[in-house]
């Protein structure tokens, strides 16, 4: 397996220019967007993938690689089951480099107030066939060699996978290509062009691209992109951090966490290590304008969540971020190729001594890697996969909450299929952006 590369720094795969015309434009390079263009390119469809920098330049290729049925939001648990049938298949077709292993996935419970939870939501597993169990207290420790922590049980899903973002994501968009799509880096899209008010093109730094369909993938920049075309969502954005060690014996095959530290065990033999939890998160204008939206959440997760006064210059909700530009100028997102926040040097302390603790046979790990990534979230922790009822022919597809990396495959299919008027296969209702206007309460997602 490669070493972890930020796509800062590696060479553009995919130049251009893009063609001027096209059946639909894909906004982001991460892996739904990637999906989606793989695809809709094998329904035979022209499809074209602009990306402001790098292909999973983002947070695409800086989540934890897992692939989780553990945990879920019911509506998601049926969908991220089928993405784990399509990582079967993409490990067929792209080898091991992926990869993707059914290692499985333990949370650890300190509590039986945490176990209660667990047990919460067994049903849902046990609806739809996932081989979710709870594990006492001795099972749980014979899982995981050396751990000296007294959990008091865990919850354990063996058909859990892993991969290895950072490689997967750009093999992906190999793949896609080879079907047909074209991908476009280093090219912004700084607007939809409408007519009559319908979807007519976009205008991109290189140009315009006419088209009838738009996807907006953009992760932490789609409500940035959104808003300037009078579509509110009410997405914001947490920095996560994370770190891989050196190798090390194997505790664990699969990924776990608690709490405190969430680790997973990587092809070349180290483990990618992050806060079970905890976050950074920085006020900006969306923090106030989705004040009252995110305020059920805050109440709940305000021990884990480190506050900042302002995001850094040239992150999506950044004080000075422009809200409006002119379609034939310099964008923000050309302002921000690819947004590489730093890594919080506290929590990666923490991590390191985390890790000590709980197998100290293996002592304080040594770092190989340490990042961070921006991760877009919804109020309840699901995303928007939806039609703009504004906008005809402008589809959404973000505020991954996380979990983008696991489902994205799936997604991709089921986006495909709504472009194309097709059925998706599973009940949409729950992505649905009409959600947060309609008047329903908010049910936020399993806060496993």
């Amino acid at each position: 397996m490669a070493d972890f590369i930020p796509q800062t720094a590696t060479p553009v795969r995919y130049p251009g220019p893009p063609p001027a015309q096209t059946d639909v434009v894909v906004l982001g390079g991460g892996i739904i967007g990637v999906m989606t263009a793989w695809f809709l390119a094998e329904k035979g469809l022209r499809v074209v993938l602009c990306e402001k920098g790098r292909v999973a330049g983002e947070q695409s290729s800086r989540n934890w690689g897992w692939i989780r049925q553990t945990g879920r939001d019911p509506a998601e648990l049926p969908i991220v089951i089928e993405a784990l049938r399509i990582w079967e298949s993409l490990a067929q077709q792209c080898g091991d480099a992926l990869g993707f292993a059914r290692t499985g996935v333990l949370y650890l419970a300190r509590s039986q107030a945490e176990m209660q939870g667990f047990a919460n939501w067994l049903p849902h597993a046990q609806a739809h066939g996932a081989d979710t169990r709870l594990l006492t207290g001795a099972a749980t420790a014979s899982l995981l060699q050396g751990a000296a922590v007294p959990w008091v049980g865990a919850m354990h899903t063996p058909s859990d996978a892993r991969a290895e973002p950072w490689v997967a994501v750009p093999l992906l968009a190999a793949g896609a290509v080879a079907r047909g799509a074209v991908i476009v880096e280093n090219c912004a899209i700084r607007a939809v062009d409408l007519a009559a008010g319908r979807i007519a093109g976009v205008i991109t730094e290189q140009g315009r691209i006419a088209c009838t369909q738009v996807v907006v993938a953009g992760g932490a920049w789609s409500s940035l992109f959104l808003r300037a075309h009078g579509v509110a969502i009410p997405q914001l954005s947490v920095r996560a951090s994370v770190t891989a060690t050196q190798p090390l014996p194997q505790v664990f095959a699969g990924a776990a966490a608690d709490n405190d530290l969430a680790f997973r065990r990587r092809a070349d033999g180290g483990y990618t290590l992050a806060p079970g939890g905890a976050h950074d998160f920085h006020i900006g204008p969306d923090a106030f304008r989705h004040l009252a939206t995110y305020l059920p959440d805050l109440r709940k997760n305000y021990r884990t969540t480190h506050f900042h006064a302002s995001a850094p210059r040239g992150f999506p909700d950044a004080w000075s971020t422009p809200r409006r530009w002119d379609a034939d100028r310099p964008s923000p997102f050309e302002g921000t190729r690819i947004l590489n926040p730093a890594p919080n040097p506290r929590m990666l302390a923490r991590l390191q001594d985390a890790f000590a603790r709980t197998f100290p046979a293996l002592g304080r790990p040594r770092l190989k890697a340490s990042w961070a990534g921006m991760i877009d979230t919804m109020p309840d922790t699901v995303p928007v996969v939806d039609h703009a009822s504004t906008i005809p022919g402008l589809t959404i597809a973000t505020g991954m909450s996380g979990h983008g990396f696991g489902i994205g495959p799936a997604f991709g299919r089921i986006i495909a299929d709504m472009v194309t008027g097709n059925p998706p296969g599973h009940d949409m209702t729950r992505f649905r952006l009409s959600r947060f206007t309609d008047g329903s309460r908010l049910q936020p997602g399993p806060s496993l």
